[in-house]
């Protein structure tokens, strides 16, 4: 037996919901390998299935109600903190406001699915004051639907399982080394893709020193705050004179920006 089972096999259920705990925690330890292993045994009578699958919920939902409380606790500098060490630490924030505002807590249904996502929208969660009985439900559900999808398929699939594992098994190193290089190669495209962004943003950027003395200065300014709403409930203070806009208007140019004046802009 290929040695994943036969390590979930030895540890039991124990082994289980400490893992998926310590993923939703933020650890980087992929429990889809483990959970389709706990689907394959329970399809060769070796495991119970209602087991696993209530063990998958209490660790996420447990790991995912602290995150919830520090996003309640600590608000937007939470999220902040997570997207900073995220691959696209100048996109992350601005799209999961932006999947909140438009999917609530049903984002809650299909997060987890998305790596990355999942690690943020328990905190967002907390941030927008979502109650904790409607959160509490939205995400139990939510990790029901994904921890029981591949408990699922591991348990219809757990004779193929076992052969791919074996299959994999028997490339040894050679699998590895694929893996890793592909995940470096992937690093290191979304590295130079944001240092190229931030290059092009250097040549047109202000600094708040520079933005204080042009004020003083009494400079004809154009200053546009385009935080997101819940950036800006969180902190609704603003540099003086600016006017509030949505970043889709200003991409889809529906709001024409003043002529004849120097425009700043500004976000989270």
């Amino acid at each position: 037996m290929h040695g994943t089972l036969e390590f979930l096999l030895r540890y039991g259920y124990f082994m289980l919901v400490g893992w998926v705990f310590l993923e939703q925690a933020g650890l980087p330890l992929p429990s889809i390998p483990l959970m389709l292993a706990a689907g394959a045994l329970a399809g060769m009578g070796q495991m119970n299935f209602g087991g696993s699958l209530a063990l998958c919920i209490f660790g996420a939902v447990a790991a995912d109600t602290m995150w919830y409380t520090l996003g309640r606790t600590r608000g937007i500098k939470i999220l902040q903190w997570l997207c900073k060490i995220s691959l696209e630490p100048d996109s992350c924030v601005r799209r999961t406001e932006g999947m909140f505002e438009k999917q609530g807590a049903r984002s809650l249904l299909f997060a987890k699915f998305f790596p990355g996502l999942s690690s943020v929208a328990t905190p967002m969660a907390g941030i927008l004051h979502m109650r904790l009985r409607k959160f509490l439900l939205f995400d139990a559900v939510g990790t029901l639907l994904w921890s029981g999808t591949y408990l699922v398929l591991g348990y219809l699939f757990s004779g193929q399982i076992e052969k791919i594992a074996q299959s994999a098994a028997a490339l040894g190193s050679w699998l590895f080394v694929v893996l890793v290089l592909g995940l470096t190669g992937y690093i290191a495209y979304k590295y130079v893709a944001r240092r190229n962004f931030l290059r092009d943003l250097r040549i047109s950027r202000i600094s708040v020193e520079e933005l204080k003395r042009k004020i003083d200065d009494g400079e004809q300014l154009t200053i546009v705050d385009l935080r997101h709403s819940v950036d800006f409930e969180a902190d609704p203070e603003t540099i003086p004179g600016a006017f509030r806009m949505d970043a889709r208007k200003l991409s889809e140019k529906s709001e024409p920006l003043p002529q004849g004046r120097e425009v700043i802009l500004y976000c989270t």
